[in-house]
């Protein structure tokens, strides 16, 4: 298990995992390439009959039990550009370290429905992962990566995420979607090393 945030236990009983959906607030945004994250959380929210409150770390939030840990997930109500405000936050007010942070996020280097974890590392011009970086002065949070594809120019990369996916890739990306709800799961109940294995 990573270690704790070091003043921790000043703020009661830690969560294990902080559980983090990228994406934009508002209905216009809904469902487009950028908020694959928020959809994901939304999946494990139902499952784990979590219910999303608005709290005040600038973002919903609940927490549910995977096993016999303790996990936090959230949707930062702040724009993509600036989640790593909520994030900030969020891990002060449960306790965790940077390396106990599960990211979900677009990702334009993979193709469409492609699932990869990462354990901290490079950023690929990841606007909300520089935020999140900027404000836990760290990298090493773990990422989920859900693929959106590349747009046809380096141009028409911030259109490409805003926009909706086409009935075929929608399909396809709903799959991926669940199977992103598997691995958190994965890395919560069997550690990271195993769920990438298991869906890298």
């Amino acid at each position: 298990m990573p270690r704790r945030s070091p003043d921790a236990a000043r703020r009661g009983t830690p969560a294990d995992y902080l559980v983090v959906g990228l994406g934009n607030p508002g209905d216009e945004y809904a469902r487009t390439r950028h908020n694959v994250g928020t959809d994901v959380i939304e999946i494990l929210a139902k499952r784990h009959s979590a219910k999303l409150r608005k709290g005040k770390e600038r973002a919903f939030v609940d927490e549910v039990r995977v096993g016999d840990l303790r996990v936090a997930m959230a949707i930062p109500q702040t724009y993509m550009n600036d989640s790593g405000d909520a994030v900030r936050l969020l891990a002060h007010r449960y306790g965790v370290a940077t390396e106990q942070i599960i990211i979900l996020h677009d990702e334009l280097d993979l193709p469409v429905a492609a699932l990869r974890i990462k354990e901290g590392g490079g950023l690929a011009g990841h606007n909300g992962l520089r935020s999140i970086k900027s404000h836990l002065h760290s990298d090493a949070f773990l990422r989920v990566r859900i693929g959106v594809g590349k747009p046809t120019s380096s141009a028409q990369g911030a259109d490409h995420v805003l926009d909706r996916f086409s009935k075929r890739d929608r399909k396809e990306i709903d799959v991926t979607l669940e199977l992103a709800a598997d691995a958190v799961e994965a890395i919560v109940s069997d550690g990271v090393e195993a769920a990438m294995n298991r869906f890298n």
